[in-house]
């Protein structure tokens, strides 16, 4: 069974940054997209970042605007999310993903339950 927890959100003041964490189990991520997701209330989920497991490339970064940086530890079997100068508008649900093949896609296979980010003063 592939399992995806993801911890590391919370409140935090504009300009502040936060790191997520995801651990995967049941699935070795080795060769496999792994991807984190958005989405705010009212609004549809939105890609942020991935990487592709074929060529190790990073997707969707017009998303995070330099601001966000997505790194995964084979080893660990563990993805992040480093997420610097966060806005009022990056408040949302984040989830991550990864698939079972190395493209990255909307709609990777394996999802977490999401963690909460909200940035406020």
């Amino acid at each position: 069974q592939v399992q995806l927890v993801e911890s590391g959100g919370g409140l935090v003041q504009p300009g502040g940054s936060l790191r997520l964490s995801c651990k995967v189990s049941g699935i070795r991520l080795d060769y496999r997209a792994v991807g984190w997701f958005r989405q705010a209330p009212g609004k549809e989920r939105e890609a942020v970042l991935c990487i592709n497991g074929r060529d190790e490339r990073t997707y969707w970064e017009h998303s995070a605007k330099g601001r966000f940086t997505i790194t995964r530890d084979n080893a660990e079997n563990t993805v992040y999310l480093q997420m610097n100068t966060l806005k009022h508008e990056d408040t949302a649900i984040y989830y991550c993903a990864v698939d079972f093949y190395t493209a990255c896609k909307d709609d990777l296979g394996y999802w977490g339950q999401g963690t909460q980010v909200t940035v406020s003063p």
